[in-house]
């Protein structure tokens, strides 16, 4: 892996509409490929957009009709917009590339950051991203005055979380003590370089994530730094943080190909 650069593309009032922003990545994937560039990590902002990955079903999509970008990450629907910070990091993986290390990579570099704000995440097995965790389950408020033993999310298959209030909107995972995701994390690997990756809640406007299902996840819910920390945290104070962290990990990777032992 080469020396990670970094291209800051626009945030606020110039933040990048997320087509300009694939169209972008596919350009440096292909100069990345070719060794015309060294890896490079795009950092920016969107206008308010919802994106799904190939595994998202039509239940979680947004009820009214929103427009929705489908692409060619892993996971699931999610929203991109104003207070999130959004890193794309295409970088050169040795093969047989190990997805999974990588995602991990990014994890870490983003509860680092996360650490130096005073935020303490980790995460979850089997949901990729970096989460806040939430009270033991005895432990947490009755939703809607029920006891958590009759909470709907856990049996009913059908179940829609879009449609039952605030009482279930994952912004509101906070104040039910849920676990709730910090940033979320979705990647592809083609021809051996990356493409895709991180989205950092910073300051956004939660309540966007009511309108669907964020990542296929219907028990958990959503969070930002500002609120956690109950102070504001702005992107331009969270930039330098990420870059020296995914500096960190990403230019020390040890990027050994996986060990593929042969059938007997």
């Amino acid at each position: 892996m080469s020396e990670l650069r970094f291209v800051q593309l626009g945030f606020g009032e110039e933040a990048v509409e997320y087509q300009e922003a694939w169209q972008k990545q596919r350009e440096v994937h292909a100069a990345r490929f070719a060794d015309e560039i060294p890896d490079t990590c795009l950092l920016l902002e969107h206008p308010p957009v919802y994106t799904a990955g190939r595994r998202t079903q039509d239940s979680e999509r947004p009820l009214d009709g929103t427009p929705v970008v489908d692409v060619d990450r892993g996971g699931k629907i999610t929203w991109h917009g104003p207070g999130q910070l959004v890193g794309y990091p295409i970088v050169k993986l040795p093969r047989p590339v190990d997805v999974v290390a990588h995602v991990r990579r990014l994890e870490d570099a983003l509860i680092l950051t996360a650490a130096e704000f005073g935020l303490r995440t980790t995460r979850v097995e089997g949901r990729s991203g970096v989460w806040v965790l939430g009270d033991p389950v005895e432990e947490r408020p009755a939703i809607g005055g029920l006891a958590l033993d009759f909470d709907p999310r856990l049996d009913d298959e059908e179940f829609d979380p879009r449609l039952n209030g605030p009482e279930y909107a994952p912004s509101n995972a906070g104040q039910r003590r849920e676990d709730r995701k910090l940033a979320a994390i979705g990647i592809r690997i083609a021809k051996g370089v990356s493409m895709h990756g991180f989205a950092l809640n910073v300051n956004p406007d939660n309540t966007w994530f009511d309108r669907i299902v964020p990542c296929g996840i219907r028990d958990a819910g959503v969070t930002s730094l500002s609120y956690e920390l109950g102070r504001e945290i702005t992107i331009a104070e969270v930039l330098p943080v990420i870059e020296k962290h995914l500096r960190e990990i990403l230019d020390n990777a040890d990027l050994r190909p996986r060990v593929v032992e042969a059938a007997v």
